[in-house]
């Protein structure tokens, strides 16, 4: 099967990174894996909708080897259990100073900011998006955070935004089309 999606090849080229992919991506969570809303019922429970295809894309980030990661501003049950059904080894909760929160993960990893891609929504993002090798941000982000990105979604945040940018740079690092091959077989084994 020939793949379908393809992109400029400018913007393949600036999500490359320094060594042909990047080796690691970091996500914000509301706006990005969610629509942006959060719902507090009488009990105080946040709830909160992620897409299926951008939980895929994330696992399928992590099969290529460019580690996924969350750093969010906000701390909650709902967005604990996402990130550990999607099998997320780093994720910051609660970050105040995401550039701070960021870099203490990618110092732990080895990674520095060229090697890091990052989505994000709104100006608590900026430190991250203005740091990251690649920066990208969902169609419903504010207008200064799609001023200062490489690449803005056709797709809004919590409505397959995310698997847009992970197939963005499963197709920079060369890893797209070999995966979906593999899924063209079956997926039990995996």
């Amino acid at each position: 099967m020939t793949p379908r999606l393809n992109f400029p090849p400018a913007l393949l080229l600036q999500a490359q990174g320094p060594d042909f992919g990047m080796k690691a991506a970091i996500f914000d969570v509301d706006g990005v894996l969610t629509d942006g809303r959060i719902y507090i019922g009488d009990q105080g429970e946040t709830v909160k909708a992620f897409a299926t295809l951008d939980g895929h894309g994330i696992k399928l980030l992590a099969r290529a080897g460019i580690t996924p990661i969350v750093i969010t501003g906000r701390d909650s049950a709902a967005v604990r259990r996402r990130v550990a059904d999607l099998g997320i080894e780093h994720a910051v909760y609660g970050a105040g100073d995401k550039a701070a929160a960021a870099q203490a993960v990618l110092q732990g990893l080895g990674l520095g900011w060229p090697e890091v891609a990052a989505m994000g929504d709104d100006w608590p993002d900026l430190p991250l998006l203005t740091r990251a090798g690649f920066a990208c941000a969902p169609a419903q982000a504010h207008v200064e955070v799609r001023a200062v990105v490489h690449h803005v979604t056709a797709a809004c945040g919590g409505h397959g935004a995310a698997r847009e940018f992970c197939d963005l740079l499963l197709v920079a690092a060369g890893r797209y089309a070999g995966l979906l091959a593999e899924h063209l077989g079956t997926l039990d084994a995996k």
